[in-house]
């Protein structure tokens, strides 16, 4: 939704997250436009490198999401709206009401990536609502994105009411945790053999640092934009966007040959009551590759003088630092909504990931906006992939689950359990049992999460 980070009472907004790793090329243009039915409006691509467009974008921006962009914001950060991947809605008199856009990227699945088509920009002028917008954009967004050959799209939901009509799910859950100066953690061994320096941030000297530390420490649920931009524009600095904070600061953790084990971008902001300081420490991007990096950087940014909270989100609901509490009612846990999927192409989606168990299900799958997803399909394989073929009609293979394709999307990553879905009466065990087995293999060991907001 944003340029890189918007203001927030409760935490800093971490932008996106660029893999430091080589990436294909990038997929072809695609071309539908889905027209909306209003009379007078016209579904239109847009240009984010011409200043006509880019300007027409940002006021509809401003107007659905109720502030302004300031002026340092656009000088000192990269517009990251893709050319050939926004698209928006003109009225005949009014102009640009409606806009909405989508970064090439690669989704971290269980096991590996899949290309993504991350959704973003979404937007309309509240003076032109109840026109039929979002399905005339989101219909485009997911026929282009099919057109591209990414089997999945992905997003974090403004109003989560909406996108489960299109077919998103919500994949992953996360926790935001607000944790008093000192809070006691546990002892973790080969903590003593690491260090935590604090440091100025710097585009130059932490950029490779940071993209390295977050490709290594990512789960499946990660999304990493394929153009470097949107971490790049973590190291700007808009004012207004600091709320009184400090200029960015980075907590990097080193071990005894110096190479990085763990890194927090971070920004403190100074408050006194009438006991003394009450500063907080907003904790933004960060990625630990093991515990005893993870203990280590935590163990240093609850423990800063003159700082009486720390507070972070976007955390796994397994983090480490929630089991490395010795209290854990000593923190101020809120769990969210995190990121949200889409199928897009199911057999390639469900092949390009891993499975935690043997599989073998029969999926009777509904998908009302995109059709070829629609059908009978078996999943078959395991820890080193899955074979997806369609069953004609007639197949005598007995269905496993009957679902729709949000509630596949939701399992997509591992995260939330088929079995649970099945519990919630949002998917139907066809075969007795099914659901059981199907949750051990859909699984993953470790929570799904996207850390960064895009």
């Amino acid at each position: 939704m944003t340029l890189t980070e918007v203001p927030a009472a409760e935490q800093e907004q971490r932008p996106d997250a660029s893999s430091a790793a080589s990436v294909p090329a990038s997929a072809p243009t695609a071309s539908v436009l889905v027209q909306p039915g209003a009379p007078g409006y016209t579904t239109v691509e847009l240009d984010p490198t011409d200043d006509a467009d880019k300007a027409a974008m940002i006021d509809v921006d401003e107007w659905a999401f109720s502030f302004v962009y300031p002026t340092e914001a656009l000088e000192n950060t990269h517009f990251v709206p893709e050319k050939g991947r926004t698209v928006g809605v003109r009225h005949e008199r009014d102009g640009l009401v409606a806009v909405h856009a989508s970064y090439e990227a690669d989704l971290r699945v269980p096991g590996g990536a899949v290309p993504a088509a991350g959704l973003t920009w979404v937007g309309v002028h509240p003076g032109h609502r109840r026109r039929g917008f979002a399905t005339a954009m989101l219909t485009t967004h997911l026929q282009r994105t099919a057109e591209r050959g990414e089997p999945v799209s992905a997003l974090f939901a403004a109003e989560p009411e909406i996108y489960g009509r299109y077919g998103y799910g919500l994949a992953a859950r996360s926790v935001d945790v607000q944790l008093g100066r000192g809070v006691a953690l546990r002892d973790v061994p080969g903590t003593d053999g690491l260090t935590c320096s604090l440091e100025r941030a710097s585009e130059d000297r932490h950029l490779a640092l940071v993209a390295d530390l977050l490709d290594r420490a990512a789960r499946p649920g990660e999304l990493f934009p394929r153009r470097d931009a949107h971490l790049r524009n973590y190291f700007a600095e808009v004012p207004d966007w600091r709320e009184g904070a400090e200029l960015r600061r980075i907590a990097v953790v080193r071990d005894a040959d110096g190479d990085p084990r763990a890194f927090c971008l971070f920004r403190r902001k100074e408050s006194w009551g009438p006991t003394g300081p009450e500063g907080t420490v907003r904790a933004g991007l960060w990625a630990a590759v093991d515990g005893a990096a993870n203990r280590a950087l935590w163990g240093t940014l609850t423990d800063l003088d003159l700082m009486g909270t720390v507070r972070l989100g976007g955390l796994a609901v397994d983090a480490p630092l929630l089991g490395q509490l010795v209290n854990l009612r000593s923190a101020k846990l809120r769990t969210a909504d995190n990121v949200w999927v889409r199928i897009v192409d199911l057999p390639a989606a469900l092949s390009a990931r891993a499975y935690a168990a043997p599989v073998d299900v029969v999926l009777e799958v509904t998908d009302t906006v995109l059709p070829a997803n629609a059908g009978r399909w078996r999943v078959e394989g395991g820890p080193s992939g899955a074979r997806v073929t369609r069953l004609a009609d007639g197949d005598p293979t007995p269905s496993g689950l009957a679902l729709d394709v949000a509630e596949l999307g939701a399992a997509y990553l591992g995260g939330i359990g088929l079995a649970s879905l099945v519990a919630a009466g949002l998917v139907r065990e066809v075969t007795p049992g099914a659901g059981a087995a199907a949750a051990a293999a859909f699984g993953w060991p470790l929570a799904p999460v996207c850390m960064a907001d895009f």
